[in-house]
Parts: C-alpha cells; structure tokens; sequence
C-alpha cells in the first residue's frame, strides 16, 4: 500500500472523511504558505504552537479553495473540560479566521477523567454542529484510550489519533483508527545515526526522507515540521523509493526514546 501513495494520496478516517497522507506543523505563516506552494494540503495547527492565525492567514492566501486544504489544530490542557473546550473551539476558529476545522484533537490527557470527557463531549457537540468535521486525541495511553473508548460506546463520536508508542499505535490499527506521527524527525536529533546514513546513500535519500518513508511504510501519518524551504520540499519527495523489508527492520531499534513530555505514562 505504502508505495503506491502519492503526495496527493489521502485515507479515510473513522468519520468518513478524508485526511491527506502526510502533513505539515509549521510555526509561521510564511513557511506554511511555503508547505502549500510544494504540494502539502495538510496544515496542522495548535493553540499552544500560536500558529492558528498565520496558517489560517496562509490558507485565506494561497489561491486555494478551502475544501482542498486539511486543517487541524488541538485543545490544549489549559482548556480541558466541557465548558472550556467549548469556548476554545471558537476561539480557535475566530484566530484562524475560519469556518470550520476539518480536525480537532485534545492535545494531552491532563486534567482528569472528568476533564477529558467533558473536553470530548464539547468536541462532539461541535462536531455535529459543523465547527470541526472530525475529532480526536493526542498523546493518550492506552488507560486513556480504554477510558474514552468506553465512553464513546456509551455515548458515541469520532476517532483520531496522535501517538509514537508502538503498543498504542497497535492497539489504535487494530481499532481502524488513523495514527499521526507528530515530529518523525524526532527533533533532528537522530539524524546522524550510522544507520540512516548509510540507508540514505543506498536510496540516494537523506535521513530524513528515511525516516518519513519507514513512517508512511509503518501505516502512519507523519508530520514532519520545518520551516526551511528546501527541507519543505525536500519532506515531499518520499514517494519515488519504497524500503526493503530488510531495511525497515534495520530501523526497528526497539527502543523508546521521547523527545518531548510523555502524559501517555504520568497522568492519569
């Protein structure tokens, strides 16, 4: 499946919607407005990246019909709860200058279990209203997924996720739910390992192609950020070699390694 994908290529979401198969965070709105020139039509945004405006600028700019463009953003733990949930979606959608969002996803699950439902709760409402067309979650672990599975059998909605954790990530393929790889890069800091160094000059690819390539083979969605424009570009072209199965095993390490804060173990 994963070699025949494009840059054009989508997938569809529990909703029924479609999602593009590869995105774009970016922190300015010059380098999303860079992302969409190249090809990228998923723009992923978040109240605690402060981007809302300037991706939502760049997509008002691009010449581009709306319906053509996937954007997210997220509710972040600061507005967790049904009642601040509710007033963060519309914040969000009078920053970006928006009429809808095509996804939104609770960010981390702080807050409690009373917060996380009512956070979802408020996204369903807003859902069914037309202020976002899909909904999900982020950074959740297992326990937070069961929780909110739970919920939603009792009660309903849509699914999506965020998450690095292999276990997760099978548990969520298992489910048909959709899993995004937000930083694939991990930061750059990964980007000098032997392995990839010597994968890359076997597809005549960078590392980072690598890595957003075993992504794309693994059924995720990656995200890779940068707001450099030939690293932009360079973040396309990753549809023109497929890894052999041999290599994909060779970048396997077993290990987990976070580069960030990890609520998927620490919050309950």
């Amino acid at each position: 499946m994963a070699a025949k994908l494009t840059l054009q290529s989508t997938r569809r979401m529990l909703s029924g919607h479609e999602i593009p198969a590869i995105g774009n965070p970016s922190s300015t709105e010059k380098a999303t407005a860079e992302a969409l020139n190249v090809g990228f039509r998923h723009v992923d945004s978040a109240i605690m990246y402060r981007n809302e405006k300037g991706c939502g600028r760049a997509i008002q700019n691009s010449g581009l019909d709306r319906s053509e463009i996937f954007l997210t953003t997220k509710i972040p733990p600061g507005s967790m709860g049904y009642q601040q949930t509710k007033q963060a979606v519309n914040s969000s959608l009078r920053e970006a200058g928006q009429d809808y969002f095509d996804l939104i996803l609770i960010h981390a699950p702080y807050g409690g279990k009373t917060a996380r439902l009512g956070a979802w709760e408020a996204l369903v409402e807003a859902q069914k209203s037309g202020k976002v067309r899909s909904i999900g979650v982020s950074n959740y672990g297992i326990h937070h997924l069961e929780e909110l599975e739970a919920y939603i059998e009792n009660g309903g909605g849509a699914r999506s996720q965020s998450d690095n954790h292999s276990d997760i990530i099978a548990w969520l393929q298992k489910r048909n739910i959709i899993v995004e790889a937000y930083s694939p890069l991990a930061h750059g800091e990964r980007l000098d390992e032997p392995v990839l160094q010597i994968i890359g000059n076997k597809y005549n690819k960078s590392p980072a192609q690598v890595m957003i390539r075993w992504s794309l083979q693994m059924g995720l969605l990656p995200l890779p950020k940068s707001v450099t424009p030939h690293r932009i570009r360079e973040n396309t072209e990753v549809f023109d070699f497929e890894l052999s199965a041999d290599d994909m095993k060779l970048l396997d390490t077993g290990e987990y390694c976070p580069t960030d804060w990890d609520p998927t173990v620490d919050e309950d």
